[in-house]
């Protein structure tokens, strides 16, 4: 399940030319050469990922269905004798500059670059490998707030970097992935499951399941869903992640609460049957919202698993049902379309309308659901060809130009580039 060094031409077979491609890494290499001593930087890449299956669902322990995207984030590096890893974004023209000999949570640069790099830092040694200095340029494409992950993003790239130019790539992508959530859970101060790190850091399809959290059984699966006439689309409703982080909190909260009424931990460990059996009670010591969250996540695991099966049987009609399953019981039972304290401001829910109503107008077998935490950011859509490009007229019309984006799967997930 190693990446490691990956030719140009298999990392970008539907993301623009290899002109294209090599030239925004040759710009790369010279925005390093006038900020750090001219040299040959190595070069490095790191995906995006789509969620799609398993609407909340790693908090607990379940299962998930998430796949890494052609949209990227690459960095040009090289190794340094300075024990400090120094950072500029070319997205953001920022500077981030952390010494390795201080690897302690800092309450202040808590949701910064500098926290991730800090944490993904403290976990390698944490765990027993090399770390050591590098001067580093990372342009992205996931762009922040775009429900693609560019946290998980960047935290993959900077552990794909300290594992080659340290540990010899001998560390795999699921530990990355590990210390990516341990970073972002500590340093930067985001609570976040394992899907956003996992597929990014694996690369492809990938099918999870969290029972065992240390460790997780990963497989790869193999779709193009192109081949069946579908895009994968993923709509920018407008609304942004600001002053949410409670609205977040509170669905897994709510889950192990349930779970604790039984004496467990997770939602995982209980069955529906136990929820059914005691649900007077559960409802007035809990609350109904917290026993439908609970109720979504035990569905939800269940509607995964036939994911999975559609996938590998090439049941694409049954396999956009179950999306489709999936966003109803988000938007009904996990209630992370919108947030009450802004009840005014619902911009995933007019997508997710304007899609339901131009899929079924035009009698599609495409489908769509909420896409990652909810309450605002993206929806995903599967949309067939000949309708993409009226769709795409519609949303950007009606919400935003630009707000409609076309995504492909990435069989690889972070990796070293050859060029």
């Amino acid at each position: 399940m190693r990446n490691n060094n990956m030719e140009l031409k298999e990392l970008y077979k539907n993301n623009g030319t290899l002109e294209a491609q090599t030239f925004r890494l040759r710009n790369l290499e010279k925005y390093f050469n006038e900020n750090f001593e001219a040299s040959k930087p190595a070069f490095f890449t790191s995906p995006g990922r789509i969620e799609i299956g398993g609407n909340h669902t790693d908090h607990n322990n379940g299962l998930i269905l998430a796949s890494a995207i052609d949209t990227d984030t690459i960095a040009a590096a090289q190794k340094n004798n300075l024990n400090r890893i120094n950072l500029i974004s070319g997205n953001l023209k920022s500077r981030f500059s952390v010494d390795l000999g201080n690897l302690h949570i800092q309450e202040a640069e808590k949701g910064t670059t500098s926290a991730l790099i800090r944490g993904m830092a403290a976990k390698f040694l944490l765990e027993g490998h090399m770390i050591g200095g590098f001067d580093c340029v990372l342009q992205s494409d996931v762009a922040i707030g775009s429900g693609l992950s560019s946290s998980a993003s960047v935290e993959v790239l900077i552990g794909t970097i300290l594992n080659e130019f340290y540990n010899a790539g001998g560390v795999s992508p699921v530990e990355i992935a590990k210390f990516g959530q341990y970073a972002e859970n500590n340093f930067f101060g985001k609570p976040c499951g394992l899907m956003d790190q996992l597929a990014i850091a694996v690369g492809g399809i990938v099918f999870v399941d969290f029972f065992d959290k240390d460790n997780p059984k990963v497989e790869k699966l193999n779709v193009n869903f192109s081949d069946y006439g579908f895009e994968a689309v993923i709509v920018n409703t407008g609304a942004t992640h600001a002053d949410l982080t409670d609205d977040y909190a509170a669905i897994p909260s709510e889950m192990k609460a349930v779970a604790g009424y039984f004496g467990k931990s997770l939602c995982r460990f209980i069955k529906r049957s136990d929820i059914l059996d005691n649900m007077k009670d559960l409802r007035i010591k809990l609350g109904d919202r917290a026993v439908l969250r609970a109720l979504h996540f035990l569905e939800e695991n269940e509607r995964v698993k036939r994911e999975v099966l559609a996938i590998k049987n090439g049941e694409i009609t049954e396999f956009l049902s179950l999306i489709k399953q999936s966003g109803d019981s988000s938007f009904k039972f996990l209630q992370n379309i919108y947030s009450n304290k802004n009840y005014k401001e619902q911009s995933v829910s007019i997508a997710l309308e304007l899609t339901e109503y131009y899929l079924k107008k035009n009698f599609s077998r495409g489908s769509c659901r909420i896409h990652g935490g909810g309450f605002a950011g993206t929806i995903l859509a599967f949309v067939e060809h000949n309708l993409f490009d009226d769709y795409m007229s519609l949303i950007n019309r009606a919400l935003e130009p630009g707000s409609v984006h076309k995504v492909e799967v990435r069989e690889y997930g972070a990796c070293r580039i050859k060029l």
